[in-house]
């Protein structure tokens, strides 16, 4: 064997090796790049549905449809301590185990209205795990943070005006 061939077949072998694990069909992971939180997919979607529980879609987009899921889980991610990450995952797998023993479903198969009801019963602490409670509270500040700060809000939503509205010091006055 000559010394040129054995390279290159060490190159195309360690090329292969490089690529091997992107290739391993791990579509199991979430969908965005995290570096502190271990999320799967199945965790993504349930985050999801309860992002969408937390702001439906009516007139105005929903949770879902502005990927405000994906916003939770990158400031979770990024702005959080490691022990409010821990508490954030254990809470997300609670609110589905207590959706499974409260309703024998999991958390995306229940009705609007059980879900709704759940996440009061977390939010009111009533005999809840503190991680559930403590995964509510920072989803649902989150949720609220990513809505307010999207482009729906800062575009396309009208502002409400106080009365009596804003001073104008050039308005004409009519003498009587």
């Amino acid at each position: 064997m000559q010394r040129r061939t054995v390279i290159k077949n060490f190159v195309i072998m360690a090329g292969g090796i490089a690529l091997l694990p992107s290739c391993s069909g791990d579509r199991k992971k979430a969908s965005i790049l995290l570096k502190n939180l271990n999320t799967s997919a199945e965790q993504e979607a349930l985050l999801a549905e309860i992002a969408e529980t937390i702001l439906p879609g009516t007139d105005a987009p929903g949770a879902k449809s502005m990927n405000l899921h994906l916003f939770t889980m990158k400031m979770v991610d990024d702005c959080h301590t490691a022990e409010e990450q821990k508490l954030f995952t254990k809470g997300l797998n609670k609110i589905d185990q207590m959706a499974e023993d409260k309703y024998g479903a999991s958390f995306a198969k229940c009705t609007p209205e059980q879900r709704k009801e759940l996440l009061v019963q977390v939010a009111e602490d009533k005999d809840v795990p503190k991680e559930a409670a403590a995964f509510l509270r920072i989803t649902k500040q989150r949720v609220i943070q990513g809505f307010t700060n999207s482009k729906y809000v800062m575009t396309d939503l009208k502002q409400y005006e106080m009365v009596p509205g804003r001073y104008n010091g050039y308005f004409p006055v009519e003498k009587n």
